[in-house]
């Protein structure tokens, strides 16, 4: 393995002497530890303190812990740039490897020439009595061409690493020139013996081959007779054609290939009478069309050298394929006669930026204008913008995350984002922001990284792993560990309305709960995550806006499911009988006409409030729409719209919507309204009537409910007060004028 330990003679450029948590047995010549689980420290009478980070803190490392590099919290400045160092995968590693052959698998020069020899000559036909040992020696040369081209592609990922990391770190540069430059010598030395495989005139054959139009099929020639009627035909030969160019678009020279004269008779019995002349008839017209190919490289002008710059494109993380391209190296997405493009006419390369300058034939340089799929290509050659790359906006410094006083903060870039995504969970977070356009907000990263893409200027307050472990850790043991049976403590209960826990359903508590409790027993650390996500999301305005989008696969990168439940309640649990107006009807039932108060502006959530528009509405959490929460095309109502409004068409497996959790306010008014809705109907003999001997008890519940304010976070006596007040003296007479004797 290689030695990837931070060492004294490494630049810390404006982390130098920043404050880093440190652990130490007692003594002062003690080796220092980044965490209490080091295998190497014995945690009992372990000292944690802050130690500077300079020469002398990293002399006296521990040697795994300055291997790993994780000695503050991943997602702080100082955290991004040691993780950069320190690792399989960081600087420290990459600039050790592939900067000189290894004699394991070394393919050398004159393994190469001799491949490449064998493989430019003809095969032997098969009838031939050196057929086996032609087919041998073939096989051989082409393992070692495939390992040479595997040794290429990966010294270009660890060379574009290294740079990108010393690109992104420039205080880093004179010190990694040196290694850097062997790595580009190694690199120099692989492609030009990549480069003995590729036969130039070739490239520009099948360069050629793709540009040409497609001809005109001779669907009437009566050799095609068995493959069908003239539209079968000519599907079949626009079939071939396609896959013709297809197959030249990613080969080093003409396909020549049989396979391709199968889409005109593949299927086709080759008994069938006419079948021998058809396939005859095929492999004729792939031969005019490599012809005409042909025709079309000699007359270009292979002298005029046009200049081009190529940015290879970054893989977008949440592309299901571009994860796997991302795994195979940089150029690991590239086809076969890109890469053959590479070998032959590469004239420069910033590889930690990903710039390629060609110089190359027109017709190859055309093909390389039109393929933007991986390869995004300018005419003329692009002059980095040094300013840009190295300019005093795009440096991670202290003050950039959140690892300095909030007065401190600088704004945040595309760049420093990029280097955020590194730290493990990054992505997962919320993040509180503050700009001057918008104020403060909590956003997902998705969001953020759209947001500086367009210039968004703003700082990072902080994210919702930063939240203090002072108020998360009591939190969590009053919500308390999950119970075995959930469904005994989650199951459905008619409470009455007297009853304290009368509504516990829809309240922040029970939110917490599940945010807590609905985690996999084999991920502990979900609980604090969610709750910390939950913690933040809770003073977001509108939910729709912690909504990072889809990835390519369809598939929400939503809040996890648990934090959504957290944060939503379905919609049967919110009874709104008492608040609808009174009616006489004995099929309907029948409100009391309680005013909203507090509870007027709760949200609800729905995925269509619409039904002339997308048909019924489900609940976030409806199978219907894959329980995926919500998202940013959802509809938005409150309370008082679903009783304004009749005309919604609710799933009947859902109930349509899902209700924001209420706060302890809103959740005591909705106890209160129900208690006195529970009264009303007492009181009336049409709706079940009352017990005489009860009357004395109602009437102190009413006297108790007449102190209630449904704005109680109103401090002006407003209509809804007003209307409170009026339905309990209602229900006060009414009681008392059934007991004569009550004052």
């Amino acid at each position: 393995m290689l030695d990837s330990v931070l060492t004294a003679d490494v630049p810390l450029g404006p982390f130098e002497g920043h404050l880093v948590p440190v652990f130490s047995a007692k003594g002062k010549s003690s080796k220092l530890h980044a965490h209490l689980r080091c295998p190497r420290l014995r945690a009992d009478g372990a000292v944690a303190s802050e130690a500077p980070l300079n020469a002398a803190t990293i002399t006296r490392m521990c040697s795994v812990c300055a291997h790993r590099g994780d000695w503050d919290r991943p997602d702080s400045g100082v955290g991004v740039f040691l993780r950069a160092l320190g690792g399989y995968f960081g600087l420290l590693s990459k600039l050790q490897e592939y900067t000189e052959a290894n004699p394991d698998d070394e393919v050398t020069q004159e393994d190469a020439e001799g491949a490449a020899k064998v493989l430019r000559t003809e095969p032997v036909p098969e009838d031939d009595e050196t057929y086996d040992q032609d087919r041998e020696a073939r096989d051989s040369a082409e393992r070692l061409r495939d390992l040479l081209l595997t040794h290429w592609r990966d010294a270009a990922n660890s060379l574009h690493l290294a740079e990108s990391v010393v690109a992104a770190f420039p205080w880093l540069t004179d010190w990694a020139r040196p290694k850097v430059a062997w790595k580009k010598d190694y690199l120099q030395t692989l492609r030009e013996r990549a480069g003995l495989f590729i036969d130039a005139a070739g490239l520009v054959e099948a360069a050629a081959a793709t540009s040409l139009e497609m001809p005109e099929l001779p669907t009437g020639d009566e050799a095609f007779r068995a493959i069908g009627d003239n539209r079968e035909i000519a599907w079949r030969l626009r079939s071939m054609w396609s896959q013709w160019q297809s197959a030249a678009a990613n080969a080093w020279g003409l396909p020549g290939d049989h396979l391709v004269t199968y889409h005109a008779v593949g299927g086709i019995n080759s008994r069938r009478k006419g079948y021998d002349e058809a396939r005859r008839a095929a492999d004729r017209l792939l031969a005019s069309w490599e012809e005409s190919a042909r025709q079309a490289a000699r007359t270009a002008d292979t002298t005029a050298m046009v200049t081009l710059t190529a940015q290879l494109q970054e893989p977008e993380e949440e592309d299901t394929y571009a994860q796997r391209r991302h795994e195979r190296g940089l150029l690991g997405g590239l086809d076969r006669w890109t890469v053959g493009v590479l070998l032959t006419h590469l004239t420069g390369a910033d590889w930690g930026r990903r710039q390629l300058t060609f110089r190359a034939p027109q017709l190859i340089a055309d093909q390389l204008l039109a393929r933007t799929a991986l390869v995004c290509c300018e005419p003329e050659p692009a002059v980095p913008d040094a300013t840009a790359a190295t300019g005093e906006a795009s440096l991670l410094t202290p003050g950039v995350f959140d690892d300095t006083a909030v007065h401190q903060r600088l704004p945040l870039t595309a760049e420093h984002l990029r280097l955020l995504r590194t730290a493990p969970g990054s992505e997962d977070q919320l993040y509180t922001v503050f700009s001057t356009d918008t104020g403060t907000e909590v956003l997902p990263f998705k969001e953020l990284e759209r947001r500086a893409a367009r210039g968004w200027r703003g700082v990072l307050v902080a994210s919702s792993a930063d939240l203090p472990a002072s108020l998360i850790d009591p939190w969590s043991k009053e919500i308390g560990e999950r119970p075995e049976d959930l469904s005994t403590r989650w199951r459905d209960r008619m409470r009455e309305a007297d009853d304290p826990l009368f509504g516990e359903r829809l309240g922040l508590a029970a939110g917490a709960e599940r945010a807590a409790w609905l985690v996999f027993s084999d991920r502990p650390w979900a609980r604090e995550f969610n709750l910390r996500l939950l913690a933040v999301a809770r003073g977001v305005p509108d939910l729709r806006s912690l909504d990072p989008g889809y990835d390519r696969a369809g598939r929400s990168q939503s809040l996890p499911s648990p934090v959504w439940h957290g944060l939503l309640a379905h919609g049967q649990d919110l009874d709104l009988e008492p608040f609808e107006a009174p009616n006489d009807s004995t099929w309907k039932r029948s409100g009391s006409g309680i005013p909203l108060g507090v509870l007027a502006q709760v949200q609800i959530y729905t995925v269509n409030a619409d039904p002339r528009y997308r048909g019924k509405g489900h609940s976030p959490f409806c199978s219907h729409v894959r329980e995926r929460g919500v998202v940013a095309n959802d509809d938005l109502l409150t309370i008082a719209d679903l009783l304004g409004d009749t005309k919604f068409d609710w799933c009947s497996k859902c109930w349509g919507y899902t209700v924001r959790r209420l706060t302890d306010t809103q959740l005591a008014h909705y106890r209160a309204a129900h208690r006195l809705h529970d009264i009303a109907r007492q009181l009336d003999p049409g709706r079940g009537g009352y017990d005489p001997n009860r009357l004395g008890e109602l009437v102190e519940q009413l006297v108790e409910l007449e102190k209630w304010d449904p704005d109680a976070d109103d401090r002006t006596f407003s209509e809804d007060s007003s209307r409170w007040r009026q339905v309990v003296r209602e229900l006060l007479l009414r009681a008392r004028s059934a007991r004569p004797d009550q004052p």
